[in-house]
């Protein structure tokens, strides 16, 4: 039993409490996040690119599912995580088999976080509606970027086989 079985559990467990702590933002901050939601689906203020492969979304109900999605997605993620880092934590005494099957939720709770915050955030969000052109876009990017390889990267060092 060496020290990456603990640092595994503990990198899954920060992992899980990130993703709970933006979703619980959102929540808390729910006219703001619904608010920035709408301004990314309708395109505001895109003086770059003013055109797009798509028509600028401005239905608020669309909004509202956009940001239903991404924090129920976020919780998701977070629950995940801490399932993970609870099983890994449970494991780390066991043998390198044992141990290995018990990271199943730690890798879905970071893969789900790759998914929240490079797959909605960086592909949906950056690309397909452009949200890099504005301030706030941009900065929704950024600290999407970040979390996205955080997750990324816990969930590479965590995939590697423990012998």
């Amino acid at each position: 039993m060496g020290v990456n079985r603990y640092l595994k559990a503990c990198l899954v467990a920060f992992v899980g409490l990130m993703a709970l702590m933006y979703a619980l933002q959102n929540i808390v901050n729910i006219d703001a996040a619904v608010g920035v939601v709408g301004a990314v689906l309708a395109m505001a203020d895109h003086e770059y690119y003013a055109r797009s492969l798509v028509p600028a979304l401005t239905n608020p109900a669309l909004a509202w599912l956009g940001l239903i999605v991404i924090i129920a997605s976020e919780l998701a993620a977070g629950l995940l995580a801490l399932k993970g880092a609870w099983d890994l934590w449970s494991a780390r005494a066991a043998d390198a088999g044992t141990f290995n099957r018990s990271k199943t939720f730690a890798l879905l709770g970071c893969g789900a976080g790759v998914i929240v915050w490079f797959g909605y955030f960086g592909a949906v969000g950056g690309a397909f509606f452009q949200m890099w052109q504005t301030d706030l876009g941009a900065q929704s990017l950024n600290g999407a970027f970040q979390n996205a390889v955080y997750c990324a990267l816990v969930l590479l060092f965590v995939s590697l086989e423990d012998v």
